[in-house]
């Protein structure tokens, strides 16, 4: 299979008419068209378009979009109680009766992944906590994400605060006999990936924390953890532990490179400083933080240390936005505003956040355009005038270039959106779904 267009950002470089060749999934040859392709060659040539890696999306709740709306403008702790843990029984509910007993799950991820795929988002990390008492959720997830085409990592929660609702919580125990299943049933599996997330330093135990250490290092894969969000999550560390979040983290279990802190709003420099002595990455949610006021993590400081970072859009409630190339913008305009500086932070460094950071940190060889990658290609129109003019479309691509301008993207050299349509599922009968889960919740609000 080859795929063509008029130009090509790769790895920070336009490149007119640009070709790849794509063999089981992966690129296999990738350069000017003359040279890739062969005259008896059956062409994909996308035309005046604008070939870009896709999109990694590397902390997510996919069934939070659900909630969109529910929470706005309300702070954290408040957001969580009266969207979160107020709303997640009527998403389980939905799923009691019919055919699909996490239906109500499974339309969450269905309608989060279709709205990413659709921006641009090839490969996603959910985040996943709605455990109620088995796998069984976890895998509507993963059958969503098929349904739609995405790649999936799936980061099966370890979370036993008794504050929580008790869909979240498990023993230590279960958590790992559950993890060890979910893992061994998708072992091999090259569009599903099983890592493990203990919650937080509130949402998990000590006991709990080393469960989810241990089982992700027996598996061989990385963990994802909340980290140090809230400025009340460092006070709330050091009254339990006498620690700021991450030296308290690493005194229950010592941190290593397998280690992917989320937000990190609130590290203080010694804590930046270990991150990168121990090898550890992070995932940066700055549209959530903003929208929730958590706080800014100091990214430039971590791009200097040289740790690995990635975007994530965490929950659709927690933002109302599902896209990575929001987080893009989001991540370079509040570098700059944050130390008044408008050279603190490069568009090409956000885009690879976006891009090959996230596959770096989630260790899948994704977000690049390049021999050895697997075929995750994203197509934007030249013609929209989100990218006029033409100047410099590596900046415009992270500080311009709208969602409508996106009409097609590739997976693993499959095709999941074709001239702005989703290939696998009618967008109309996603949003037919959702309408029916939540007719009704707004006279509960």
């Amino acid at each position: 299979m080859l795929l063509t267009s008029a130009l090509a950002l790769v790895d920070g470089e336009l490149r007119p008419d640009f070709a790849l060749r794509i063999e089981g999934g992966g690129i296999v040859a990738a350069g000017p068209r003359a040279q890739i392709v062969h005259p008896n060659d059956a062409i994909t040539d996308l035309g005046r378009k604008l070939m870009l890696p896709g999109g990694v999306n590397a902390h997510c709740h996919s069934f939070q979009s659900l909630l969109r709306g529910i929470g706005d403008d309300l702070p954290f702790l408040q957001w969580r109680e009266r969207a979160l843990y107020r709303f997640t029984p009527h998403i389980l509910a939905h799923g009691r009766s019919g055919d699909l007993r996490a239906r109500g799950t499974y339309i969450g991820a269905l309608f989060a992944f279709a709205e990413m795929a659709l921006h641009g988002v090839s490969t996603v990390c959910d985040f996943f906590y709605l455990n109620e008492g088995g796998n069984e959720h976890a895998r509507a997830v993963i059958q969503a994400a098929r349904d739609i085409g995405l790649r999936i990592v799936l980061a099966r929660c370890f979370y036993d605060w008794e504050g929580a609702p008790a869909a979240f919580r498990e023993t230590p125990k279960e958590a790992t006999r559950r993890f060890a299943e979910l893992h061994r049933a998708f072992r091999g599996d090259p569009m599903v990936h099983i890592a493990a997330a203990p919650h937080s330093l509130h949402g998990a135990s000590a006991p709990m924390i080393r469960a989810a250490v241990e089982a992700a290092r027996e598996a061989g894969v990385r963990w994802h953890m909340h980290i140090a969000e809230e400025k009340h999550q460092v006070e709330d560390s050091l009254r339990r532990y006498g620690r700021t979040p991450l030296r308290a983290l690493d005194e229950i279990v010592p941190i290593g490179d397998d280690l992917v802190v989320v937000h990190g709003c609130w590290l203080d420099e010694g804590e930046r400083a270990l991150l990168q002595e121990r090898g550890a990455a992070l995932c940066y949610c700055p549209g959530s933080n903003m929208f929730l006021g958590d706080g800014v993590t100091d990214i430039v400081d971590l791009v200097r240390r040289g740790v690995r970072l990635a975007l994530g859009t965490d929950g659709g409630c927690a933002n109302s936005r599902v896209s990575v190339l929001d987080e893009m913008r989001s991540c370079a305009l509040l570098q700059k505003v944050s130390r008044c500086d408008g050279q603190a932070i490069t568009a090409e460094t956000c885009f690879a956040m976006g891009t090959c950071g996230g596959g770096q940190v989630l260790g899948l060889p994704v977000g690049r355009l390049r021999v050895g990658e697997r075929a995750d290609v994203c197509f934007a129109d030249l013609d929209d005038p989100s990218l006029w003019p033409e100047h410099s479309l590596h900046k415009s691509v992270v500080y311009a270039l709208s969602a409508r301008a996106i009409t097609d993207l590739y997976v693993d050299g499959q095709p999941v959106v074709r001239n702005r349509t989703l290939c696998r599922l009618p967008l109309e009968e996603v949003g037919r779904r959702v309408r029916e889960l939540t007719q009704g919740w707004r006279d509960i609000l």
